[in-house]
């Protein structure tokens, strides 16, 4: 039989209304409905479906799927987050869910080592969390490989919304954390160190309350710029050009380094409001100086150990029945294989 969770999931990836999905479909509401209580689709509508969506039939004979835990989701921007774009983000986790249990049967992948920060501030947390993992203040060179070495799982997310930035949660003992790859470089490093701050700091208590952003904002500042670290090689600011040199060192926003000045007393607030009001000129989406994006090492990896064995994504694609331009949007568009070794300490392939 047809699955009407599974339809119910395309429906959401296309971010179409029930009615406005009845409609692709050539079909009235009641028949819609009917679906959904058991009955269902004819050939004709099941064949306009997997046109409309390009998900194979296969797809929607299967098993239901696991949805992220809403209440666990911590979701950046969500005051002006609309529910449809949140919706399609949970179903793009529920994909990604799919093909992380089919590596998983195949690869072992690094399991976690983020500690747990409970009663401090979030720059506490921040000192904390690189402490543990023995970075020092030294500059963070790519925030996506640091999170994978130390077993998160981090997926891109191709979503055309500038109201959706990141979001991240714990499933079976497992972190994970999305990122919206329409971002700049720098805007995704700082999501990516944002969710970070979610992750060790609001498990226990959840990321619903009132000062959950700005504490995980504030983590994430101090994470990718230590105060100290700052203070030692930005010890004062005549113009906004000092902040666009200064940026490369730390590999963020003008405007994240111009934030983090201000707060530790290098920027004062009349400046700090005028370089503010001078980046606004050249334009909210456009950042100066921009870095190349980051992607990710560990699902290169994954798929050249795949590769090497004959497997392409298109045959994972097979097998989920899901298409591959969604397991690829999942990936950070890494299709083709990769050029470095596999390191075997890193990700041991289990047959």
């Amino acid at each position: 039989m047809q699955n009407p969770e599974r339809v119910e999931l395309v429906r959401l990836r296309l971010g179409l209304t029930r009615i406005g999905f009845a409609q692709a479909l050539g079909i009235d509401r009641k028949t819609l409905q009917r679906f959904e209580d058991g009955s269902d689709f004819s050939e004709a509508v099941l064949d306009r479906l997997c046109r409309l969506s390009g998900y194979p039939e296969d797809f929607f004979l299967k098993r239901s799927l696991e949805y992220p835990n809403r209440d666990g989701v911590s979701f950046r921007s969500l005051r002006s987050l609309t529910a449809g774009a949140r919706d399609a983000a949970l179903a793009a986790g529920a994909l990604a869910f799919e093909l992380d249990d089919w590596i998983c049967d195949r690869f072992e992948l690094p399991a976690h080592s983020l500690p747990q920060v409970n009663n401090a501030s979030p720059g506490e947390a921040a000192a904390a969390v690189r402490s543990f993992w023995g970075i020092g203040e030294r500059p963070i060179s790519n925030m996506i490989n640091l999170l994978e070495a130390r077993g998160v799982r981090v997926f891109s997310l191709a979503e055309e919304t500038r109201h959706l930035d990141a979001y991240s949660f714990w499933r079976n003992e497992k972190p994970y954390v999305f990122l919206n790859t329409a971002k700049t470089a720098e805007h995704s490093r700082f999501d990516a160190a944002h969710e970070l701050g979610h992750l060790v700091m609001h498990r226990h208590t959840g990321s619903g309350h009132k000062s959950a952003e700005d504490e995980a904002n504030a983590f994430a500042s101090a994470f990718l710029m230590p105060p100290a670290d700052l203070l030692a090689h930005v010890p004062r600011v005549r113009c906004l050009d000092d902040l666009i040199v200064g940026k490369k060192r730390w590999r963020v926003s003008v405007a994240a380094l111009n934030y983090a000045l201000h707060k530790i007393g290098v920027i004062s607030d009349w400046h700090y409001r005028s370089y503010y009001i001078e980046l606004n000129k050249l334009g909210r989406h456009i950042e100066p100086n921009g870095i190349e994006p980051e992607s990710s090492q560990v699902w290169a990896k994954v798929l050249t150990a795949l590769w090497r064995d004959g497997i392409t994504l298109r045959h994972i694609s097979a097998e989920l029945s899901i298409p591959d331009r969604e397991l690829s949007s999942l990936l950070f568009g890494i299709a083709a294989p990769a050029s470095s070794p596999v390191n075997s300490r890193e990700l041991r392939v289990v047959k």
